[in-house]
């Protein structure tokens, strides 16, 4: 039987519900002052609606549109949590498999030749530590 939306969530069920691990929640409200979920007798979290809505807006600040603690920290102190939870969703993070969009021809045609060849020393110095990294982890 689900939980209605109302229904207070456990660690674990906000954890699952968010797509974040339970430590990663305990360590943003070591870092998030704003993050406090309601506590039992023995230290067990509840968490309500909006502490799952505040959570979310995190993960989306530091996992799809590539804040630091510290920038979702200046954030939350020059908007506050409810402008930040309101505002529109960025696109999210492009994953390996949808790379293309992040560099197209029309971006290309307005390159200089020093800039095109920057991005490729760039992309070469990557696909080595790549490299380099997959063979540290015994995956090559």
């Amino acid at each position: 039987m689900a939980k209605g939306p109302e229904a207070f969530r456990t660690i674990s069920e906000a954890s699952d519900e968010l797509g974040v691990p339970q430590h990663v929640l305990r360590f943003w409200e070591t870092k998030f002052s704003f993050v406090r979920p309601m506590k039992r007798a023995g230290g067990r979290r509840f968490y309500r609606p909006q502490d799952i809505a505040v959570l979310a807006t995190i993960r989306r600040l530091l996992h799809d549109e590539g804040y630091t603690i510290k920038g979702v920290q200046k954030l939350h102190r020059e908007r506050g949590l409810k402008q930040l939870a309101a505002e529109p969703h960025a696109r999210p993070a492009a994953t390996p498999a949808d790379r293309s969009d992040l560099f197209n021809a029309s971006d290309a045609a307005r390159l200089s030749d020093t800039g095109r060849e920057r991005l490729r020393n760039a992309l070469a110095a990557l696909e080595a530590a790549q490299e380099r990294l997959g063979s540290l982890l015994g995956r090559r």
